[in-house]
C-alpha cells in the first residue's frame, strides 16, 4: 500500500532482517528496560529490519539506502545475523515491479553496511561493482570522505567493498548540507550517529514523511535519551532526535522506520508526561 505525498508515490521495501546486540543498540539504557519491548536471543542481539524506501514521481524513481547486499563471508553474515532469505533489495524492488535498471536516482543516508553494502555486488572477477550504474549516488561530503579514511571507532561499519565502488559511480553527486534535489524532497542533515548523515524530508499538500535512517532506529528509540552505544557524538544525537520529533508531533508527520522489526511508519505524539509516544501503525 502506498503513501501519496508532493507528488511522490512512496513504497517500503524489505531488504532482510539482521540482528545486533542490544547493549549497543541502546547505550546506557539498562537491559530491564530494553528488552521488555526488544527480546534478545541468547547473543543478547535484538531483531532488526532492514527497509529502504522508494519514490516514484518527477519523472525519477528514486531508492533510499539499499541494505546490506551479499557481500558477506558465512562467519560475517553470522556475526550480524544477516538474513535475506526472505527478502533482499532486488526482490524487494521486484514485489514493487521495479528492477535494479530503472532506479533513477540512489540517495545514501550514510555508508555504513547495513545502509550501502547493496550499491555493490561482486563481478564474475570477484571485484565490487555497482548494482545501480546508471543512477545517480546521493551522499554528503563529510560523510564520504569519513566513510574513505574512517576513525578506527568506526572502521568495523566502514567497509571498503561497499565504499570503494562509489568512486566508480559517473552520476556520484556529493552534496554539502541539506537541500532538495528535486520537488518536495529535501533532507536533514545529522551529525551525532556518524558524520553527515542525510534524511530524507518528502514534503507536500498531504503532510509530510521523515526516514528516520539511524537518527531514531526503531520506535522504541523515541525517549529521547535513548541512543545507541554506536553513535559518535551521543549528546548531539539527542539533540537532533528532539529537535526532529517535536517538529514531528507539531506537524503530524509520518514516519518512516528503517530498522523496526515490526512497524514501518507510524506518526508521533506527546502524551500527557510529555513523552514522545507512536501512534497506530501507518500502512506502507
Amino acid at each position: 500500500m502506498s503513501i501519496a505525498i508532493g507528488g511522490w508515490r512512496i513504497d517500503a521495501v524489505e531488504t532482510g532482517k539482521f540482528w545486533l546486540d542490544g547493549g549497543a543498540m541502546f547505550g546506557v539504557v539498562p537491559k530491564t528496560m530494553w528488552a521488555k519491548l526488544n527480546p534478545p536471543d541468547d547473543r543478547n542481539r535484538i531483531e532488526m529490519g532492514m527497509r529502504a524506501m522508494l519514490l516514484r514521481g518527477h519523472g525519477r524513481t528514486v531508492l533510499v539506502d539499499c541494505g546490506p547486499g551479499d557481500k558477506w563471508t558465512a562467519k560475517m553474515a553470522d556475526i550480524y545475523g544477516i538474513d535475506t532469505s526472505q527478502s533482499s533489495i532486488d526482490r524487494g524492488l521486484a514485489v514493487l515491479g521495479v528492477k535494479p535498471g530503472d532506479i533513477t536516482d540512489l540517495v545514501l543516508t550514510h555508508l555504513h553496511f547495513d545502509h550501502a553494502g547493496g550499491l555493490s555486488k561482486f563481478d564474475s572477477n570477484g571485484r565490487p561493482a555497482l548494482v545501480f550504474p546508471g543512477a545517480f549516488h546521493w551522499i554528503q561530503r563529510s560523510n564520504l570522505d569519513w566513510a574513505r579514511k574512517p576513525h578506527e571507532r568506526e572502521r568495523a561499519s566502514y567497509l571498503e567493498e561497499h565504499v570503494g565502488p562509489l568512486g566508480d559511480a559517473p552520476g556520484l553527486k556529493i552534496l554539502d548540507g541539506p537541500e532538495e534535489i528535486y520537488p518536495g524532497l529535501g533532507f536533514v542533515k545529522c551529525d551525532g550517529h556518524t558524520f553527515g548523515q542525510q534524511l530524507p524530508l518528502i514534503t507536500g499538500p498531504e503532510g509530510k514523511l521523515f526516514y528516520c535512517a539511524d537518527l531514531i532506529p526503531t520506535f522504541s528509540h523515541l525517549p529521547v535519551t535513548w541512543v545507541m552505544g554506536y553513535d559518535l557524538n551521543a549528546l548531539l544525537s539527542m539533540k537532533e532526535k528532539k529537535a526532529v520529533l517535536e517538529r514531528a508531533a507539531k506537524e503530524n508527520w509520518i514516519l518512516f522506520s528503517e530498522h523496526d522489526a515490526r512497524t514501518a511508519a507510524a506518526r508521533v505524539s506527546l502524551d500527557e508526561k510529555g513523552k514522545f509516544v507512536a501512534g497506530e501503525p501507518v500502512k506502507l
